[in-house]
């Protein structure tokens, strides 16, 4: 039988691990208390001295951290360093900040040990800031460019002091009459005007000025409900259809301050019988009127040819005062003007800029043409260097260095030119992507033009003659809507202006470039060639 008497197992001593949890040597137990016994209690058996969970302990660390610990922390320290804005909220021991100072007494509390910085580059790059001046001369050099009103018009002296000497003689004397400004269009019209409004500020201010775009009007009818709505308040008027011209004259006939009316872009009033423009030229000669008009127009002939009733008047004829378009050097001086407000080396060459004025002198002698030219020359060499600095990046320092911006020169005029003025009836891709309906159009409005002064026809008188040409080379032409719509993207390219009507067949539709330029073009083809050598009387 075996024997089943609990056996004693022998028990092993394993070499105790060293605890990672104490750095120093726990305290001292007093001598007088009992040495334990026997297995280890628990701590809450413990009393005493045995009882260490009452006595305050340190945590042991790894002997890395030991060794670490013992040594004062300096910043220096590539592991555990501590950034520090300004004054730390922490304090040291005055043995520590000792230690610091000796150490390091040059270094910052941001400073790092040899070797853990970022690298960098020793010297700076000088030609960051440079093109940083480049872009600033191009960007101060177009918006001294720009069409707006300028503090000051040159070559318009003349015509200032006309005007002012009308505004003080009919405004501030109290007198009524009327002024008809005519010229092609960027000749100073109106920016010659809103300068001298602005001097005369404070002379006019006891007037009440009206100033009116006729081009954002709906038709000529509303320009009365426009008025009315400036001297009466907006909507206070309420009156129907005549009533309002009627209304209106009874106002600027009554007691009060004198009345300035200034009317831009007149001929946009134009209707079928006129009474809309007569009503309004009569108006500063009624009886104790207190109206000054001033219209401003392109038509040079607008008074003469459209309102022929006003000669048969000569009271109600009114003043005329015609802007002649300016020449090429007046255009240069213009222009000067404007970039000598750029402070440094002018960023368009001598050169370019008188070959513009030439260009666009001769061509309409438009300034804001001009400016808009020269404008857009300064875009394309600013975008140039920029894509030129973009590949140099690469190279080394002293191929980024130049010693000032790149200029505008000859070519970059020319090229914008022939973009503005190039040749719009081919296209780059060849004159065969111009279609044939269009050509037709256009050769069937040259035909109209030939004979007349007249500059512009209507779309009926268009259509008609398209219509027989069409008939004459045996094609189908288009119906009168769709012939608007060839009107319309011929104006998109450049080739015709319109001028919108209440009904489509009273729009006028007029050449934008030059004939001889139109008949060159299409002399150069066939059919279109043998069209205007015949002319429109054989169709």
């Amino acid at each position: 039988m075996p024997n089943t008497k609990a056996r004693v197992q022998a028990t092993i001593d394993f070499p105790r691990k060293k605890s990672h949890r104490s750095c120093k040597a726990p305290p001292t137990i007093s001598k007088d208390a009992p040495s334990p016994k026997g297995p280890p209690l628990s701590p809450r058996k413990r009393l005493g001295g045995e009882n260490l969970c009452n006595i305050a302990q340190y945590l042991q660390c790894s002997p890395s951290k030991q060794k670490k610990e013992n040594q004062p922390v300096t910043p220096s320290t590539p592991r555990g360093r501590k950034l520090e804005f300004g004054l730390s909220p922490l304090k040291r021991s005055p043995r520590e900040l000792d230690v610091l100072a000796d150490k390091s007494p040059e270094r910052t509390p941001f400073s790092v040990r040899k070797g853990d910085e970022t690298p960098r580059s020793t010297a700076r790059c000088p030609s960051v800031g440079l093109h940083k001046k480049k872009d600033l001369w191009y960007q101060q050099t177009k918006q001294v460019l720009n069409t707006a009103i300028p503090d000051r018009i040159l070559a318009r002296e003349v015509e200032t002091k006309a005007v002012t000497h009308f505004l003080l003689n009919h405004v501030c004397g109290e007198k009524p009459g009327s002024l008809y400004i005519s010229g092609a269009p960027g000749t100073g019209k109106t920016a010659c005007l809103n300068r001298i409004l602005t001097n005369l500020k404070e002379k006019l201010g006891a007037s009440a000025s009206i100033f009116i775009n006729c081009m954002s009007l709906r038709n000529s009818q509303t320009i009365f409900r426009t008025i009315a709505d400036e001297l009466y308040g907006k909507g206070k008027l309420k009156c129907v259809g005549k009533d309002f011209a009627k209304r209106l004259a009874r106002k600027l006939t009554c007691q009060g301050p004198m009345v300035l009316l200034v009317l831009d872009e007149m001929d946009q009033l134009d209707s079928k019988a006129q009474d809309v423009l007569y009503t309004i030229f009569e108006w500063p000669h009624l009886t104790d009127s207190r109206l000054v008009l001033i219209g401003i127009a392109n038509m040079l002939d607008l008074t003469d040819r459209i309102l022929p009733r006003l000669q048969a008047r000569p009271t109600c004829k009114p003043q005329l005062l015609n802007f002649a378009p300016y020449t090429r050097e007046q255009i240069v001086a213009i222009v000067q003007d404007r970039l000598s407000q750029v402070p440094g080396e002018s960023v368009l060459e001598s050169a370019a800029v008188q070959f513009c004025a030439r260009k666009v002198s001769s061509v309409s002698g438009d300034v804001r043409k001009a400016l808009d030219v020269c404008r857009r020359a300064v875009e394309i060499v600013e975008s140039d260097a920029r894509s030129q600095a973009t590949v140099k990046s690469k190279s080394p320092v002293k191929a980024l260095c130049s010693p000032g911006p790149k200029k505008v020169g000859l070519p970059h005029i020319s090229q914008v030119i022939s973009e503005v003025y190039g040749d719009r009836m081919t296209s780059r891709s060849g004159s065969e992507c111009f279609p044939l309906q269009q050509k037709l159009l256009v050769c069937s409005l040259l035909l109209l033009l030939r004979p007349s002064k007249v500059k512009e026809v209507t779309l009926g008188k268009l259509h008609d003659a398209y219509s027989k040409v069409c008939r004459s080379q045996q094609m189908l032409g288009a119906d009168q809507s769709e012939c608007l719509s060839l009107c319309s993207l011929l104006e998109s390219r450049g080739i015709v202006w319109l001028k919108q009507s209440k009904e489509a067949r009273l729009t006028k539709v007029g050449l934008k470039i030059e004939e001889e330029d139109v008949e060159h073009a299409l002399h150069d083809q066939a059919l279109t060639g043998d069209i205007l050598q015949k002319g429109l009387q054989c169709f």
